[in-house]
């Protein structure tokens, strides 16, 4: 992989992107997201179709970082998710650093109705555990289902408060968050203040139509600016790190 900012050079990309340290009050948020040339956060509704060898690289770098990974329940269905999955090396040090061989995925659905039989759950080995984040309006039954193969954490009443989700987060232990989507996780983070470091992959397709951009919901009010800390590139594509000012 080749930085191009802030000087030239050929890093490494753990050292690259590092464990961020922990925000005063709750974990540290990670997005990490794609878009195309011409600002598509999907091709074919699947933020995958955007990827490449380099940035499923970066991804499984990221996750390798994490703590734990949070994504909506929208796109956990649209791209299939399974289990996170890592190499011997990145399960290695992982250990060197006190973490479990791999992070656990935790889904944010406000109504707790998830497909309980896919292998996003039962794959799950029983030290990652998958959790489901949802709200006390969902139904009893659900909630009850959900705990038979997944860890429930009620974070809100008639929705998901992605603040309170954070929070219970950080009770467990987890001081790294890497969310991966989709757009409304993203905007939500955003809106409320507690995205502290976006990871953008610009792949190098054009798609056109009316795909989303990487946020979706209302204007940003005032829009919040970010710092720009790396650029790197591999097969056309561009990795750009942005944290907060």
């Amino acid at each position: 992989m080749r930085q191009l900012y802030p000087e030239p050079a050929d890093v490494d990309l753990v050292e690259a992107y590092g464990r961020l340290d922990r925000t005063p009050g709750r974990p540290s948020v990670r997005l990490n997201m794609i878009a195309s040339l011409d600002g598509a956060a999907a091709l074919a509704n699947r933020s995958g179709g955007l990827g490449g060898p380099a940035d499923k690289t970066v991804f499984a770098t990221l996750r390798a970082l994490a703590d734990v990974i949070l994504v909506g329940a929208a796109t956990m269905r649209a791209e299939a998710y399974r289990p996170a999955r890592l190499d011997d090396g990145a399960q290695a040090r992982r250990r060197g650093m006190g973490l479990a061989p791999a992070p656990p995925i935790a889904v944010i659905t406000r109504a707790c109705r998830l497909e309980w039989t896919t292998p996003f759950f039962t794959d799950a080995p029983p030290d990652q555990r998958p959790l489901v984040i949802t709200a006390t309006s969902a139904a009893t039954y659900d909630r009850d289902r959900a705990a038979e193969v997944a860890d429930v954490v009620i974070a809100g009443d008639d929705g998901v408060d992605l603040g309170r989700a954070l929070s219970a987060l950080g009770e467990r232990g987890f001081d790294n968050v890497l969310a991966e989507g989709g757009p409304g996780v993203g905007a939500q983070l955003a809106s409320s203040g507690l995205l502290d470091e976006l990871c953008l992959t610009v792949s190098p397709l054009l798609v056109g139509g009316d795909a989303k951009r990487i946020l979706e919901g209302h204007p940003l009010e005032p829009p919040t600016r970010l710092e720009l800390r790396r650029v790197l590139t591999s097969d056309g594509f561009l990795f750009l790190r942005y944290g907060r000012s």
